[in-house]
């Protein structure tokens, strides 16, 4: 390969990130780091300072333009809009693990669909990728002024919707999780009710495809009664496996074979507080192929 080849290669899963953080969809993260690859191809390379920082401007702007088309079609959504999950292989090591639980979970990114395309950008810049306001502003095309308030009134935002978080180990949150994945297996309506928060809700995306919920089912005793219901249609045909949902702890649901949801799980330490259930086909295809039966 030659050595723009090389360098996009390099930058590629930056790239891959940033566009994925924007859009809350992998295939789309994937079309918009294609058009990259496209424009950096017929790039004049030998006149640019930072093929770093030109990459990560198109990208951020494609996506930018990507996300305001995407929005005007989300006000259209059936239901409740969830990103498309992202299952990674295995786990890498416990700092990248803690990262990407942070800035990668589906809790995360339905967030910052709260933001308008362009402070979403600022805002992963800043506070996922750690761009100096500088560099945003080139992005952008703003002035760092600019920039910085936007960055400000996003994370105002963000942090608006978000729970208080517990420092909790990986190891328990496994424990917990594999507790609550065999009493939904089971059918066991205490075991649930006893791993569900008092005020836990349960989020979910069908798309119109697939039968879900039109908004938040809120209730220790609703979210359980839901899980326990599909075991009972579904004697012995449920199972679910724990795998990395967004870089944390999550759920692989299947009924009789077929992946039925994709499931990020939040707690408090002790007990799950939101479940957001990706049920919609669609955004489940690229699980189903790489993680099937």
């Amino acid at each position: 390969m030659d050595d723009p080849t090389l360098t996009f290669d390099r930058l590629r899963p930056r790239l891959q990130g940033i566009a994925y953080r924007m859009l809350g969809s992998l295939a789309e993260a994937e079309d918009v780091v294609q058009d990259a690859w496209l424009r950096w191809h017929a790039a004049a390379h030998h006149t640019l300072d930072s093929a770093e920082a030109w990459l990560v401007t198109v990208t951020t702007r494609l996506a930018i333009d990507r996300l305001r088309a995407a929005k005007l079609q989300r006000t259209q959504y059936v239901g409740t809009w969830l990103p498309e999950p992202l299952i990674d292989d295995g786990p890498r090591t416990p700092e990248q693990l803690l990262e990407r639980a942070d800035d990668l979970s589906m809790a995360f990114l339905t967030l910052l669909e709260r933001l308008a395309p362009e402070a979403r950008a600022a805002f992963l810049l800043r506070e996922v990728f750690d761009a100096e306001y500088g560099e945003i502003a080139h992005t952008l095309g703003k002035s760092e002024a600019a920039c910085r308030q936007l960055v400000h009134r996003a994370r105002t935002q963000v942090r608006e919707g978000e729970r208080p978080r517990q420092a909790v180990t990986r190891d328990t949150h496994l424990r917990l999780l594999r507790g609550f994945a065999e009493a939904a297996q089971k059918g066991d309506l205490h075991g649930l009710k006893a791993l569900l928060a008092e005020d836990v809700a349960i989020l979910g995306d069908g798309g119109g495809k697939v039968p879900s919920f039109g908004k938040p089912i809120v209730g220790a005793q609703r979210v359980a009664q839901i899980y326990f219901a599909l075991a009972r249609r579904y004697p012995g045909l449920v199972r679910i496996e724990i795998a990395e949902v967004n870089g944390a702890p999550g759920m692989l649901r299947y009924v009789d074979g077929v992946l039925e949801s994709v499931q990020g799980i939040e707690w408090d330490g002790e007990r799950i507080v939101r479940i957001h259930a990706q049920r919609n086909p669609d955004k489940l295809a690229h699980v189903a192929a790489n993680f099937g039966p």
